[in-house]
């Protein structure tokens, strides 16, 4: 497990995660998951990893730039599972979650999808924004997801949910095409609401991702973004520049030589489409960043 994720949780919690991975040793050719940040929150994760020792489906709720699928792939690693990650569109259908024919060498053969494999093989499934879904698409899943724990494929068979397999859904209100879930899809998740990102915790991400971030600028960045969050709490500017992805590669660009402003302004400030919203951005990245900040004061060595 990544460094940081076992500290804050209780033995029982992590007895019940070794007993899970003796049981369900994973053997299949699908590397195990392999998240590319760790997830800080102790609260949070221990909730989670209860719920799946607990056999439950998650649904992870949170405004941007919570950590949703960080937390999800994470939760993947600690289980010792692969992931299969479904990234729901208004225009997904039933048959690309479960599987459809296709001709090989002539002949008609199921291809199956990622709900099928998962559920067969015994991965985590993560439902990205699944509240972007069709209910005809979704509605293939009601047996999957409820104590009946099966999977009809039309034409084919009816398969038996693997015991290691677990789901857990990501929704943000807010995005374009999202909407409510209806009451049957819900019913089937235990629901988690996820907490902004917290300074400590934005600090302990940027030390992580940037080993050689300078102690003071670090603390300036997350300064920076913890204003960025807080008016868009507030409604004075929308959730397009509270990026965190955007934040990252910002401090990238740097890293590569770049001057610290044009670096924030092609990460964040020039994702916002509306004028008067960019110099709002622009107005407290001057308030926080120097205008002449380079990367000799950004990074060490």
């Amino acid at each position: 497990m990544m460094d940081g994720q076992t500290g804050e949780l209780r033995q029982e919690v992590l007895s019940g995660i070794e007993e899970y991975r003796r049981k369900y040793p994973w053997t299949g050719a699908r590397p195990i998951a392999k998240p590319r940040y760790p997830y800080f929150g102790g609260e949070v994760l221990e909730q989670a990893v209860t719920a799946l020792l607990a056999g439950e489906n998650l649904l992870l709720m949170g405004p941007k730039a919570t950590g949703k699928n960080v937390l999800a792939e994470n939760l993947a690693m600690m289980f010792g599972r692969p992931d299969w990650n479904v990234s729901f569109h208004i225009n997904m259908d039933a048959s690309y979650l479960i599987g459809m024919d296709t001709f090989v060498g002539g002949e008609v053969r199921f291809r199956p999808g990622p709900v099928h494999e998962c559920a067969r093989q015994g991965g985590f499934c993560i439902l990205d924004e699944i509240n972007m879904a069709r209910n005809e698409a979704m509605a293939v899943l009601h047996s999957l997801l409820d104590h009946r724990r099966m999977l009809d494929v039309p034409g084919y068979e009816r398969i038996s949910l693997h015991p290691a397999a677990r789901f857990i859904a990501t929704m943000n209100y807010g995005y374009a095409g999202t909407r409510e879930l209806n009451e049957a899809l819900l019913s089937r998740f235990v629901v988690l609401q996820l907490p902004e990102l917290s300074e400590g915790n934005l600090l302990k991400l940027l030390s992580y991702e940037f080993p050689s971030l300078q102690k003071k600028a670090a603390q300036m960045f997350t300064g920076f973004f913890h204003d960025l969050q807080q008016k868009c709490e507030h409604r004075e500017i929308s959730g397009k520049a509270v990026d965190l992805r955007g934040l990252l590669d910002a401090l990238r660009l740097v890293k590569m030589g770049l001057a610290v402003h044009p670096a924030l302004a092609m990460g964040i400030s020039n994702k916002c489409q509306d004028e008067e919203e960019r110099r709002m951005v622009e107005d407290i990245m001057d308030l926080r960043v120097p205008k002449d900040m380079d990367a000799s004061q950004v990074f060490a060595g």
